[in-house]
């Protein structure tokens, strides 16, 4: 990318896309488009007016419906169309105005449930999905295989990245979206000012996670975006994705007392194990991003005091 290349952020307000901001800022990019907070992206004649306005050579696909593991219980039909529409209309608009490459963003849960550990990119699709959060790792899948159609009956220059449990500013703490870290801090802290003497939590503490900053993420993706270049035969055989991850995963029970610490509660940890643990664990071999040369720089300590204190200025604003 040219410093003054059209560069257009797919769900700029979110966590991830809020992220690619930041990190374009920082690299100097003058000329990124996004749309209004409001802008419908399940339209694809919105999307296709919005693309042939702009007409961006780069794309970077943050935009996407998401949701903790009651949530997806809940709306599996919301969590796979409105995200299959998300997809098709984004990456319809990039091909016919002849986009020069588009970054597309899967999960970590498009794994499947029982994946060996830690999770290469050849293990995609080789097994049975978590079902807590089969909808919207299906319609991550479905953009995946998009992103692979598209390139070869188009000739277009689509890439994929998974990247780890992702947490940071301007994460999701609201009730029914918030993932696990936003949900253990909102947790605590409540819970702290509060004087409660105990804080309960799903599951019973064993699943493991993986947990990326999310600028790590961001700073990631600019780097793909600049050098992840997959040959003919390679997209041919998929593999048009990359993992991002820091190659380092926490047992839920450990990060709660990780956040509890940064958080300052003293309280109690309940685990209520009738509620369900999701996936047992969730590592990603990012061994193929690593040999490119990039590294994560915020280590898990840092990146939840960095969120913490996110979040306690940001109730503030409220």
């Amino acid at each position: 990318m040219r410093k003054d290349s059209s560069i257009y952020v797919a769900g700029h307000t979110g966590l991830l896309g809020s992220a690619m901001i930041r990190a374009l800022d920082q690299g100097r990019y003058g000329n990124v488009v996004i749309a209004s907070r409001d802008f419908d992206l399940t339209d694809s004649g919105k999307v296709s007016q919005l693309f042939n306005l702009n007409n961006p050579e780069y794309v970077f696909m943050a935009a996407a419906k998401v949701g903790n593991i009651a949530e997806n219980i809940k709306y599996p039909a919301e969590f796979m169309s409105e995200n299959l529409l998300i997809q098709y209309s984004i990456m319809q608009a990039a091909y016919e105005v002849g986009v020069k490459k588009l970054l597309f963003f899967g999960a970590n849960c498009c794994y499947p449930r029982k994946c060996p550990q830690p999770m290469r990119e050849e293990y995609l699709m080789t097994g049975p999905l978590e079902p807590t959060n089969r909808a919207y790792a299906m319609a991550k899948l479905a953009g995946i295989e998009m992103c692979r159609s598209f390139n070869l009956q188009y000739g277009a220059n689509f890439i994929v990245a998974i990247p780890a449990s992702m947490y940071g500013e301007n994460d999701h703490f609201e009730h029914g979206r918030a993932h696990v870290l936003p949900d253990m801090i909102k947790k605590f802290h409540n819970a702290m000012v509060s004087d409660m003497p105990e804080v309960v939590l799903w599951g019973d503490g064993s699943p493991r996670r993986e947990f990326i900053y999310v600028d790590d993420v961001a700073d990631a993706s600019v780097f793909l975006m600049n050098s992840f270049r997959p040959q003919t035969e390679e997209v041919e055989r998929g593999e048009i994705l990359i993992n991002i991850g820091t190659g380092i995963d926490y047992s839920i029970a450990e990060l709660a007392d990780v956040v509890r610490t940064a958080v300052g509660y003293k309280g109690k940890i309940v685990w209520d194990t009738s509620k369900p643990n999701g996936m047992p664990r969730k590592l990603l071999d990012s061994n193929r991003l690593r040999a490119m040369g990039w590294q994560p720089k915020v280590d898990i300590l840092e990146g939840i005091r960095r969120t913490y204190q996110w979040y306690i200025r940001d109730i503030k604003q409220i």
